[in-house]
């Protein structure tokens, strides 16, 4: 008889376990930030390309049409001869996003929402999502049409991480006959201080009557704000398809938040009316000559403002950006 001796297996001891368990939790906590790091770098420079491609689509609109997409809303006080585009979802207040999807691959869905001559309710497309114009750094990236955007109360609208920039004249809204007194009120704006339908910017909710040209930015180019980022969840006028919700200014810091450091309430458009992103440290923009820079959070104000306006004749170093 032939006798085999099988020698048992030592088991793991709860101790050793545990030990395992413990060294594997501590191995992922140092893995992690390095991952969500590299996940952020790749959502920066998806954020970046789109952007630009954005940009891009205003210049091709721009030598198409020989003016850059332009914005119509209001007038709160319409004027003889002059066309009322009106206000709210049975307007056709147009922004300029709106205007440019034929130069995003979006031509089908500009002509099936029959833009710019129908309303935004008559269209039927306003709560499509856009992918070029979100940024996944953003929860915007995910969320679903917004039904609570300013002036659209009840109104489902697809969300932008992208914006006109608007110039840095603020603090009156002469539409509604009204004047503020901001803490980012631009003391240095010359001119009027309405930036919603005066702007010194290159976009402005109401600038089609102007039918501005990139050759109008005597400022320059490379040193002059086209576009910028922002973020939904933190103002209610942000989206793609209104005018009223498609801009913002460089009057108010980038990222800015109250004194205590706390955020400003998505409602209170006086200080919402700006650019901020989800990037730790700063956000995009967009130049008039195509390119995107890095703006930090703690650029100098003065001369945040001096790249926002397009005929300001600031003095502006392209060394400023990054």
């Amino acid at each position: 008889m032939i006798v085999v001796k099988v020698q048992a297996r030592r088991a793991f001891t709860l101790a050793e376990l545990l030990v395992c368990l413990a060294i594997i939790a501590t191995l992922l906590a140092l893995i992690a930030p390095a991952v969500q790091k590299v996940r952020e770098a790749a959502s920066k420079v998806q954020c970046r390309n789109n952007l630009r491609q954005v940009c891009l689509a205003v210049h091709h609109y721009e030598s198409v049409h020989k003016c850059l997409p332009y914005g119509t809303v209001g007038p709160f006080k319409p004027t003889p001869g002059q066309p009322n585009y009106g206000w709210g979802p049975d307007s056709r207040g147009w922004s300029w996003m709106a205007r440019v999807l034929p130069y995003v691959e979006e031509t089908n869905l500009y002509q099936e929402g029959g833009i710019p001559g129908k309303t935004l309710r008559a269209s039927g497309i306003c709560d499509r999502r856009i992918a070029l114009f979100l940024c996944p750094s953003d929860d915007a990236w995910n969320a679903p049409a917004r039904t609570d955007a300013g002036n659209l109360d009840g109104f489902p609208v697809g969300l932008t991480n992208y914006k006109g920039v608007s110039g840095a004249n603020w603090g009156d809204d002469k539409g509604e006959g009204r004047s503020y007194d901001l803490p980012y009120r631009n003391p240095s704006a010359s001119g009027s201080f309405d930036g919603l339908n005066e702007a010194d910017g290159a976009m402005f909710r109401a600038d089609e009557p102007l039918r501005l040209r990139l050759q109008h930015i005597s400022d320059g180019l490379s040193t002059t704000f086209l576009l910028g980022e922002d973020q939904p969840s933190k103002n209610r006028w942000c989206s793609w398809p209104y005018a009223n919700n498609a801009y913002g200014t460089c009057a108010i810091p980038p990222n800015v938040k109250k004194p205590d450091g706390s955020e400003y309430n998505p409602l209170h458009w006086h200080y919402t009316w700006s650019f901020r992103s989800a990037h730790p440290g700063g956000l995009h923009f967009a130049l008039a000559d195509g390119s995107v820079c890095w703006v930090r959070n703690d650029i100098h104000l003065p001369t945040y403002r001096a790249l926002a306006t397009i005929r300001g004749n600031e003095r502006v170093s392209s060394f400023d950006l990054e």
